[in-house]
C-alpha cells in the first residue's frame, strides 16, 4: 500500500513538521511533485504530496483558501512548502481552511532537499507499482474479452467499474447524453451541476480534473480516442482508484469505441449503396423492403430528412461549401445511433439524405444534426414512394433555407414564396426553363450553366464569359437565345427573378 502521511513525517530523517490538517493523517500519498507555479491543483491527478518553495502560495488570506479548497477538491492528499524560501506569512484563515477540510499542511526544514522526500514515497511505492501493473494487465485483458460488437459496451464499462472500484460513466461533454444507446446516464446531483454548463465541462485543456460536488469527490478525463467522449468516475471508497490506471482505463474504452465505430461506419457504406440504388429506381419494392428493415428502419412508416450545414443566415451556396469544407454532417449516423435512432443515410451532391422512423422527434433530429443545420423533413413514407420522399425532403429543405429556419416538414412548414409543394415547384420550372430543357436535348448543354452563371456574376457579361471561359459575344448570345426560347425580356428585372427563383427550385429539388 502506498505511504500515509503519517507514516511520511514520522520518518525521523526527513524532520516533516505538520502545520495543520491533523484530520487528514490517514491521507495515502501516491507520488510527489514538486510545483512552484501559481494555480498548484491544476497538476494534481489525485493522491500526490504537492510540494512547493512558497512561489505558489497566494500573499493574501483569501487566495490561500481557495488554494487549499481547489487542492483538496483536485485529490491533492497534502501540502509541503519549504522552510525559509519564498512563501508569504501563513494566514490563520488559511490554517483553519486546513484543518477543516482536512488537508494536511507540512512544513519541510531548510535545507533538506525535495528529492529527499519524493525518494522516501517511491521507496514506499515499490509493491503499490507492482500492483498497478498487475491491475492494469487486467484492464487490457478484458478488452481482450470484450466483443467488437456493440453489445458488448455496457459489460465491458461495469466489469471496468468493479475492477476499479467505482462507478463509470461514458458522456458526451456537449449534452451530457450517454455515448453509446446503452450506455447509464449520469447520476442526477451531477446532471442538475452540470447541465447548465453543457459544453464547458472540465477547464479548457485539462483532461484529467478532479471536483469535489455536492461532498462526493469525482473525477472527468477525455475518452482519448474521440473528441468530446468524457469519463466520469465516481470512487466508490478510499483510497480512490490510481490515476495511472484510470489513463489506462479511458484508453480501454476508447479502443472499444473505436471498435464499434469502425462497424457501424461499414455499415454505413452499405446503407448508403442501398440509398442510392433505392432512390434511382434500381430495386424492386421487395428487396427495398428486405434491406431496409436489414437497417431497423420500418420499410412501411419511415421519413426522409436531407440536411445541409448551415441554416441561418447563410446563402445556399455558403451553407453548401460548408458541408463541403467541414463535413459537418459526416458523423450524423453515429449521432443517430448514440441516441437509439436506427437510420440509413447517404451523402449525395452537398446533402446528407436520411431515412429514419416515423416516430423520431423532431429536437432528436435537431440534436443530432446540430443547432446550425437546414433540415427538410418527408411526409411519413413507404418503400414504394421513396423517390417521393425524396422530392418532399427538398423541397422541404428549400423551404427551410428559404425562410432561415432550422427544420421544416413537407406541406407543414412555411410556403416557398407562395409555393406550398414540389408539384407546384415543378409546374413552375417546366413553364420557365422547359423550352430550354427541351432545346438542350438536341445541342450543347450551355444554356442553363450559362444563365446560372450570369445570375451568381451579377448578370455581367464580361465576369460570366470570365467563369466560362468564353467570349463575351458568346455570352450575350447565349443569353438573347433564352430569352427567345422563354419569350421573356432578359432586360427585365422581374424576368431574372423569375429564371432565378425557378432555378432554385429545380436546384434544390435535383441534388
Amino acid at each position: 500500500m502506498a505511504i500515509t502521511v503519517a507514516e511520511l513525517v514520522a520518518e525521523p530523517q526527513l524532520g516533516l513538521t505538520l502545520l495543520a490538517g491533523s484530520a487528514g493523517l490517514d491521507n495515502r500519498i501516491t507520488w510527489a511533485h514538486t510545483s512552484d507555479l501559481p494555480r498548484l491543483w491544476e497538476w494534481v491527478t489525485g493522491g500526490e504530496l504537492m510540494m512547493t518553495n512558497g512561489l505558489s502560495i497566494p500573499p493574501d488570506a483569501h487566495g490561500q483558501v481557495a488554494l487549499a479548497e481547489a487542492l483538496m477538491d483536485s485529490g491533492a492528499s497534502a501540502l509541503a512548502i519549504g522552510e525559509k524560501m519564498h512563501a508569504p506569512p501563513l494566514a490563520d484563515e488559511f490554517l483553519e481552511a486546513c484543518n477543516r477540510l482536512p488537508l494536511p499542511l507540512i512544513n519541510i526544514p531548510y535545507p533538506l532537499p525535495f528529492i529527499a522526500i519524493a525518494r522516501s514515497v517511491a521507496e514506499s511505492s515499490l509493491l503499490e507499482e507492482s500492483r498497478r501493473l498487475r491491475q492494469t494487465a487486467r484492464v487490457y485483458d478484458l478488452l481482450r474479452t470484450a466483443g467488437a460488437s456493440e453489445d458488448h459496451w455496457q459489460s465491458l464499462v461495469q466489469r471496468l467499474a468493479t475492477e476499479l472500484d467505482a462507478d463509470l460513466f461514458v458522456v458526451d461533454r456537449r449534452c451530457l447524453h450517454p455515448w453509446h444507446p446503452d450506455g447509464h446516464a449520469l447520476p442526477v446531483f451531477l446532471a442538475e451541476e452540470w447541465a447548465p454548463l453543457s459544453g464547458q465541462v472540465g477547464l479548457a485543456g485539462k483532461n484529467f480534473q478532479w471536483h469535489r460536488i455536492r461532498g462526493r469527490h469525482v473525477l472527468t478525463m477525455d475518452i482519448p480516442t474521440h473528441a468530446n467522449a468524457l469519463l466520469v468516475v465516481l470512487p466508490n471508497s478510499e483510497p480512490h482508484p490510481d490515476a495511472v490506471v484510470l489513463l489506462h482505463a479511458a484508453t480501454v474504452l476508447g479502443l472499444q469505441l473505436s471498435r464499434i465505430v469502425l462497424s457501424l461506419e461499414s455499415r454505413h457504406r452499405l446503407a448508403g449503396e442501398f440509398l442510392l440504388q433505392a432512390m434511382d429506381g434500381r430495386l424492386g419494392a421487395a428487396e427495398m423492403e428486405s434491406r431496409l428493415a436489414a437497417f431497423e428502419v420500418p420499410p412501411q412508416g419511415f421519413l426522409l430528412a436531407s440536411m445541409t450545414a448551415g441554416a441561418g443566415g447563410r446563402t445556399a451556396a455558403a451553407a453548401d461549401k460548408a458541408t463541403d469544407d467541414g463535413g459537418r454532417l459526416a458523423s450524423v449516423h453515429i449521432e443517430l445511433w448514440r441516441h437509439g435512432v436506427a437510420s440509413a443515410s447517404l451523402k449525395r451532391n452537398n446533402r446528407l439524405h436520411v431515412v429514419v422512423p416515423a416516430d423520431v422527434p423532431d429536437s432528436v433530429l435537431v440534436h443530432c444534426a446540430g443547432e446550425d443545420a437546414a433540415i427538410g423533413i418527408s411526409a411519413p413514407a413507404t418503400v414504394a414512394n421513396i423517390q417521393r420522399a425524396l422530392q418532399e425532403s427538398l423541397w422541404a429543405l428549400g423551404s427551410a433555407r428559404a425562410n432561415r429556419v432550422g427544420l421544416a416538414r413537407y406541406e407543414q412548414g412555411p410556403s416557398w414564396l407562395g409555393l406550398t409543394s414540389f408539384e407546384e415547384g415543378t409546374a413552375l420550372v417546366r413553364r420557365l426553363l422547359g423550352p430550354i430543357f427541351d432545346y438542350e436535348q438536341g445541342q450543347e448543354g450551355d444554356l442553363i450553366l450559362t444563365l446560372r452563371t450570369y445570375l451568381d456574376s451579377q448578370r455581367s457579361w464580361q465576369k460570366t464569359a470570365t467563369a466560362l471561359f468564353a467570349h463575351r459575344q458568346t455570352i450575350i448570345y447565349r443569353m438573347r437565345k433564352i430569352g427567345e426560347l422563354t419569350g421573356l425580356d432578359m432586360g427585365e428585372t422581374s424576368t431574372v427573378a423569375q429564371l432565378w427563383f425557378a432555378l432554385q427550385i429545380h436546384e434544390a429539388m435535383h441534388q
